[in-house]
């Protein structure tokens, strides 16, 4: 079996969890490497945030050991400003720094950020490079096969962020356009790891473990970056690891799994965010988690409407 690495980072597998804004929290990410994550990634982070010392960037940046590695993922447009982040970074535990450019959220891409740099190949060279030269770590990009359908130039954009030095590139197989609508084209996430020499990580439209194994027989992709097949089921990774080992699939997570988990996530948000925050927060991933087990459809709208973990435990005891 090939050795799976970026950089100088060796990893355990090819299972990633990718950064979600919103929900790959430091909470989340210890689940899912508890579940068999290789990698975790932050939610992303604001170069300018971290130049003008917003008190909002560092709180993203809170890590645990028992999440490690984890990868922190930037964004911005000006490569002085990511420059200068990449020194901020430099002694952190994080073990690599990964550069947005496909986040398609209009108020992003409206500030030249995230999806809008696939626009410009040789802005993606530049503010690679600049990072690449301050940071004391692996430096990689996620990007979409790109903008729109008339301008698919992932191939261009994964080969200047190559020659500016990224270590490795993750490709996910939509355009900026697309959302998270219609199909990702795991045809242009191989044409990209046929084109460059650095790995390629793949990712979109992965649910389940035999969907992680398919994208990497098809695409040739060194590691799976997995992004919404995670939520409420950080199992896809126990799934794929199994798998990937050519062992049984394992089986679904019972209902009592599923609610050792939430009490277990609540718990980690709790101590990291205290009640008010935690609880609000956990809504979704209790939502998530609850999804498809047999008469939780009502327990999901009234545990949105609870302001305390003592009240949603109260209602998720009706399962166990």
């Amino acid at each position: 079996m090939r050795e799976i690495a970026i950089g100088t980072i060796k990893l355990e597998n090819p299972f990633l969890l990718a950064p979600l804004a919103g929900v790959t929290d430091s909470s989340f990410r210890r689940i899912c490497r508890q579940m068999g994550a290789a990698m975790v990634y932050s939610e992303m982070v604001s170069g300018k945030g971290l130049f003008y010392k917003d008190k909002n960037t560092d709180r993203l940046l809170q890590t645990y050991e028992d999440e490690e590695p984890v990868a922190y993922q930037l964004f911005g447009s000006e490569p002085d400003i990511l420059a200068y982040a990449a020194r901020e970074l430099a002694d952190r535990p994080n073990v690599l720094l990964d550069i947005n450019m496909g986040c398609p959220v209009p108020k992003i891409v409206k500030n030249g950020e995230g999806s809008a740099l696939l626009k410009d190949p040789d802005l993606v060279y530049r503010l690679v490079q600049a990072t690449v030269a301050e940071a004391k770590k692996p430096v990689t990009v996620k990007i979409r096969i790109g903008f729109d359908e008339n301008s698919i130039n992932g191939v261009e954009v994964a080969r200047a962020a190559e020659a500016a030095g990224a270590a490795a590139v993750a490709v996910h197989g939509r355009t900026r356009e697309q959302y998270y609508t219609g199909k990702a084209d795991w045809s242009m996430i191989a044409q990209i790891k046929q084109a460059v020499s650095v790995p390629v990580i793949g990712n979109g439209d992965v649910f389940s473990g035999e969907e992680a194994i398919r994208m990497l027989n098809q695409t040739g992709c060194d590691m799976v970056m997995i992004a919404r097949g995670a939520q409420g089921n950080p199992w896809i990774f126990r799934e794929a690891l199994a798998l990937w080992e050519g062992q049984e699939k394992p089986e679904p997570p019972s209902t009592a799994e599923r609610l050792a988990v939430i009490d277990q996530h609540c718990a980690y948000v709790m101590a990291e965010k205290g009640e008010y925050v935690g609880v609000r927060e956990m809504r979704k991933h209790i939502s998530w988690y609850l999804k498809g087990i047999k008469g939780s459809a009502h327990l999901r709208a009234e545990i949105n409407q609870k302001k305390t973990f003592e009240e949603i435990n109260q209602l998720l005891k009706q399962l166990g």
